[in-house]
């Protein structure tokens, strides 16, 4: 699987490689969420969308977000597919956030994790930590 989705927004649903996804104006209780903060000072907030496999930043509040999918392909392993960041976000350390929320979640959850996304396995080479390494299949 390659590691590549187009994103279309409009103001009540994201559309990624075909899929439909309905946005949430109240994050529901399955959605785990993790703070860090960009260069500029700015919050950044990391949802988990675990019902729909996915790390979600939105951006400045507005319908613009990154996102990062995955899928299980195993009962306890996952495929980190692909990473997206709007163009207008790029080179902001954002695609970061969303690496470091689906590594972690994978130490956290025992889990195993394919890399299929180029971004991810940059991610794990920039940020050699012991602990992604026994998670991930190489």
């Amino acid at each position: 699987m390659k590691c590549f989705a187009s994103v279309r927004s409009s103001s009540s649903h994201v559309a990624i490689s075909g899929y439909q996804h309905r946005r949430v104006a109240v994050i529901p209780p399955i959605m785990a969420q993790a703070h860090a903060f960009d260069t500029s000072g700015s919050q950044i907030q990391v949802e988990h969308d675990k019902k729909r496999r996915q790390f979600v930043i939105r951006l400045n509040g507005s319908h613009d977000r990154a996102v990062l999918l995955y899928e299980y392909v195993g009962k306890k392993t996952v495929d980190l597919q692909h990473t997206e960041v709007p163009d207008a976000y790029r080179g902001r350390g954002i695609a970061k956030h969303l690496a470091k929320a689906a590594m972690d979640f994978v130490v956290e959850e025992d889990l195993k994790a394919h890399l299929t996304c180029w971004y991810i396995q940059k991610y794990v080479k920039e940020n050699p930590q012991p602990q992604y390494f026994e998670h991930i299949y190489q």
